[in-house]
């Protein structure tokens, strides 16, 4: 895997773009680096963040729950956790709880027993759509407990 220290300029680029992918306002970091997992899959650490970045989209980490705690999220049952931690997407059956979340929206899933965090993805339908949904794919599940990411990010002490 190669790493490498991004330039000041694409530091403010890559912040720019999580400040308005997240709707939040993220600190000035030093030290961005870009751990390469494949051409299309990036795994960021500055001093306050770690995210990872699949095409164009930046997601938080799986190990940062104060930001994670800042998104929408839904609550899966617990037949559901085993699917969601091998990469499946979201479906409406096993959907307990959630909260309010716009189609294109990061969201964050989470499973009913511990209230421990799964797997972040992109929503494919409001919260609204889902009010009224019986079936259906909800979450394209992008990061998830257990995946490439995860576990490249305990190799580098994420």
């Amino acid at each position: 895997m190669k790493s490498n220290l991004i330039s000041k300029s694409k530091t403010a680029e890559i912040l720019e773009q999580i400040n308005l992918q997240w709707n939040v306002k993220l600190s000035k970091q030093k030290n961005v680096r870009f751990h390469y997992i494949t051409d299309n899959e990036i795994i960021i650490t500055g001093t306050d963040i770690t995210a990872i970045m699949v095409g164009n989209d930046i997601l938080p980490f799986l190990n940062e729950t104060s930001i994670l705690e800042k998104f929408p999220s839904v609550v899966v049952d617990m037949g559901a956790i085993q699917f969601v931690c091998k990469g499946a997407n979201i479906m409406r059956p096993g959907i307990k709880e959630f909260s309010d979340f716009k189609k294109g929206d990061i969201v964050c899933v989470i499973e009913e027993s511990q209230k421990k965090f799964l797997a972040v993805g992109i929503a494919k339908m409001s919260s609204d759509e889902l009010k009224e949904a019986k079936k259906g794919e909800v979450i394209k599940n992008i990061h998830y407990i257990s995946d490439n990411f995860w576990e490249i990010g305990k190799e580098l002490s994420l």
